[in-house]
């Protein structure tokens, strides 16, 4: 892992998200044109945003992928730019031939939703690259992942996810990408109910014991929609973020590596309301988050 994703911080590393997409379930497509996404990228840095995550494909449930070229046009121009802005970069791709240009355009970590299921190649790529690989869980891709979504062996979803994941750390290593680079993520609403992550953010310590930073991005997601639902149906996704941000500061005590979020502002306000209910009189912290090297 690069130095800077490296030290300890005391608190989750905040990634903030930039889809550049014209279907994004978040954002309903305001940031497809390159310019308003490097726009919106650098504003979340200056929120305080540790690293950008920049993805130039819908992963949402139902959604249809888009050509490699048009993948590639979206995030390599954004890439390049917020690269050169001084942004530490992930970007969020499940093709190797994107994740070979968004290296070289700037990008020094992959976060990969498949865990390298979906394009075993992009693995090699990132071995070669000697780059941050993070791997989600994940069973199928988003037009057909709601029918992988039964875990009935014992354990239930727990135990799956980390029998899964263990798994993809394998072949990860056998492609050549060294242990510290590897992140993980349990993937909340991949091929999951709203009851299946509430229930992985519930017991987060199997997935901790598997011994790699962790990931976990539960921000606007359809299980809060769901935990909030009225008569009118489930909460809209732009008013989902008090819920979103509980659930932050209970990863924080939890002492993951990072949370995935796309109101930075509002989750480093929490991070930082958190950390002085939490230090001593000389201002010291004793806040949880971010203690995987």
């Amino acid at each position: 892992m690069i130095p800077a994703l490296a030290v300890p911080l005391g608190r989750p590393r905040v990634m903030g998200v930039v889809n550049v997409t014209p279907d994004s379930f978040s954002d309903g497509g305001r940031y497809a044109a390159p310019a308003a996404a490097v726009e919106h990228g650098l504003a979340l840095l200056e929120q305080g945003a540790d690293l950008l995550d920049i993805g130039g494909e819908s992963t949402r449930p139902g959604a249809t992928r888009p050509l490699v070229a048009e993948e590639l046009a979206r995030v390599v121009p954004v890439i390049r730019e917020l690269a050169g802005a001084g942004a530490v970069v992930s970007v969020d791709t499940m093709r190797h031939e994107v994740a070979e240009a968004a290296l070289e355009a700037g990008a020094v970590v992959v976060n990969d939703v498949s865990g390298g299921l979906a394009d075993p190649a992009l693995l090699e790529v990132v071995a070669a690259a000697g780059a941050t690989y993070v791997a989600m869980h994940w069973r199928a891709h988003s037009d057909r992942m709601r029918e992988f979504a039964v875990y009935d062996e014992p354990g239930g979803v727990v135990a799956a996810v980390c029998r899964e994941l263990e798994e993809r750390v394998a072949a990860i290593r056998a492609a050549g990408v060294a242990d510290d680079r590897i992140v993980l993520d349990p993937g909340l609403g991949f091929a999951k109910t709203p009851a299946h992550s509430w229930e992985l953010l519930r017991d987060l310590d199997p997935l901790m014991a598997l011994g790699h930073p962790l990931l976990v991005g539960a921000s606007r997601k359809s299980f809060l929609g769901s935990l909030l639902a009225d008569a009118a149906g489930p909460r809209p996704v732009g008013e989902r973020e008090a819920a979103h941000l509980a659930v932050v500061l209970e990863l924080a005590r939890a002492g993951v590596w990072g949370v995935r979020v796309h109101d930075v502002r509002s989750a480093r306000d929490a991070l930082a309301a958190r950390a002085a209910m939490l230090a001593d009189e000389t201002g010291r912290t004793d806040a949880q988050g971010g203690g995987h090297d």
